[in-house]
């Protein structure tokens, strides 16, 4: 396995593995610690603590994309 260079280090060495960061202090850190030279992107998984068996407890929503999905309107 090849060892890290001193880049790596150094970005390895601004995140505490351990710690729940709060979302924009982490934004602004994935931000810090972007390695590409693209826009990357960031999947985020959220617990809600709901029992999709209860009717009352869905949870529905839709978003309006910023540029679209490329599909035309019929």
């Amino acid at each position: 396995m090849a060892s890290l260079s001193k880049r790596q280090k150094a970005l390895q060495g601004k995140v505490e593995r351990t710690r729940s960061y709060p979302v924009a202090e982490a934004l602004k850190l994935a931000k810090e610690c972007a390695t590409a030279k693209f826009d990357e992107s960031i999947d985020a998984a959220v617990c809600l603590g709901v029992d999709p068996r209860k009717s009352d407890q869905i949870v529905r929503g839709s978003v309006v994309l910023p540029a679209g999905t490329g599909k035309t309107i019929r």
